[in-house]
């Protein structure tokens, strides 16, 4: 498993367990949702690059941060300070990897002020009568990739976002009951053994 799969490369469609028939959500109504969303905890599901499933626990600190607790027997972190997404892998003796959070898709959804209805962010918005999907990415860099979201309605809620990478891969993170307006510490999202972080600028 590659526990940094939800930034790069492929996955699975998941099915969700989704409510009765709901109305297309406007891009304004999902900013608002998103602005709205200042904490929240909960479980994940990742289907990751060769096929397999990971699960965890995610919170989420807005604007910019964001920690992956991946289960046993993986035990990687993956944590979000605001500037650095930190990759650590408890098996490997070379300290935290670390990646620009502004070169990926997450970063539209952490920031602070998120505005789907500007010029070229989405470039897809669909329901299915139970979901609405859209795609956005960094309007200036589109090469940086373009997530999928999927919300629910009534009230709205964030149920899952797929990754989809320069190069053509897919990453479902599929999303539990988000607890929101939790209270998390700001020393929840410090990147452990940070310092001179290992990084990667590409």
């Amino acid at each position: 498993m590659r526990p940094l799969a939800f930034l790069t490369s492929a996955a699975l469609s998941v099915a969700l367990a989704l409510p009765a028939a709901a109305d297309k959500l406007s891009l304004g109504a999902i900013s608002g949702y998103l602005n709205g969303l200042q904490t929240a905890q909960g479980a994940f599901t990742q289907i990751n690059d060769d096929g397999t499933i990971s699960t965890g626990r995610i919170y989420i600190k807005r604007p910019g941060r964001v920690r992956f607790e991946y289960d046993p027997p993986e035990g990687t972190l993956v944590v979000a300070d605001g500037d650095t997404v930190g990759i650590v892998d408890p098996k490997s003796n070379t300290g935290p990897e670390g990646y620009p959070l502004h070169r990926t898709p997450l970063k539209i959804i952490l920031a602070r002020n998120v505005d789907l209805t500007r010029e070229r962010m989405v470039t897809g918005h669909d329901s299915d009568g139970t979901s609405t999907t859209i795609r956005a990415q960094d309007p200036d860099n589109p090469d940086y990739g373009s997530i999928d979201l999927v919300f629910t309605a009534d009230p709205v809620e964030l149920r899952q976002w797929i990754i989809n990478d320069s190069g053509g891969g897919r990453t479902t993170v599929v999303l539990g009951d988000l607890r929101t307006g939790v209270r998390l510490d700001d020393e929840t999202f410090v990147i452990p053994g940070k310092g001179p972080v290992k990084r990667e600028d590409r």
